[in-house]
């Protein structure tokens, strides 16, 4: 079983490595990935041709390429009619089900359509998206199946019809997600289907450049700029990084569909569910 949902792989100078592409090849998922025109040529050497599309634009070497990018993905998902699309960091190793303590590799596309069937059981979901495996240790017993109301990061299924656009240089996820909640939205982060993402300025390409330096100082404040009613910057791990209060929107509740109909899939439990009228 597949996603019925367009998978969009943004990267850049990640021809090479292709973690996320490999991720996907070996697991037999349908996706696209999105290159800038003057790299099409590197990537086909790897990337079979139909599935890359090349961005209509020649562009600069700047920081606001993958905001861009991600504006771009949008739009090219609604000419498809689609209703949601999923976009991908380039840098996924692998992805996992997490069930009964244990994490376990997926050999399908199975966990991307039934993430797809959960959220489409509401009306109000905005984002929605897997965690990061480190994340989401095994024999955690207060871990559930998902979190609501949470920053989507690096695996999102996007509801088409947000109003919404990415933004800014730093943090483009995160402060999406944050509009999205102020405005009565819900997001979905699921700890049941999981991404092991290689850390942060490890792989070269991408946006590793940014983050350079005073670029973490710099990812932090923006955030605090943009959201400083839920935002402080702080030090974890060794670096600088922002802060977020998701209490505010812990009222935002999700709405069900009337007459739903609820496909084979998992419920809020993380059970598996035959078709049955709800």
């Amino acid at each position: 079983m597949n996603p019925k949902y367009p998978i969009y792989i943004p990267t850049k100078g990640r021809w090479e490595s292709r973690q996320t592409i490999r991720a996907f090849d070996k697991i037999k998922v349908p996706y696209s990935i999105v290159v800038e025109p003057q790299e099409y040529k590197k990537y086909a050497e790897f990337v079979d041709d139909k599935k890359i599309i090349t961005l209509p634009w020649t562009k600069p070497n700047t920081n606001t390429e993958l905001v861009k990018t991600r504006n771009w993905i949008k739009e090219h998902s609604i000419s498809l009619g689609a209703k949601r699309h999923w976009q991908f960091d380039d840098n996924i190793v692998t992805f996992y089900r997490l069930n009964r303590n244990k994490r376990v590799r997926v050999t399908s596309g199975t966990i991307f359509r039934a993430a797809e069937d959960f959220v489409d059981r509401y009306t109000n979901v905005a984002i929605s998206g897997f965690n990061y495996m480190g994340l989401a240790r095994e024999r955690n017993p207060k871990l559930p199946p998902f979190r609501l109301n949470t920053r989507i990061y690096s695996m999102s299924l996007v509801l088409n019809s947000i109003p919404h656009k990415w933004r800014g240089v730093y943090n483009d996820d995160t402060d999406i997600c944050l509009r999205v909640l102020q405005d009565g939205w819900c997001t979905i982060l699921f700890n049941a289907f999981l991404g092991d993402k290689t850390a942060t300025m490890t792989v070269k390409g991408g946006n590793t450049s940014i983050y350079q330096k005073d670029g973490r100082l710099k990812m932090a404040k923006s955030l605090q700029e943009q959201h400083p009613h839920v935002t402080r910057v702080t030090r974890k791990w060794n670096r600088w990084q922002h802060h977020v209060n998701y209490k505010p929107y812990k009222h935002n509740k999700l709405i069900k569909r009337k007459n739903l109909i609820v496909p084979e899939g998992i419920n809020e439990y993380g059970m598996i569910l035959k078709k049955r009228k709800d």
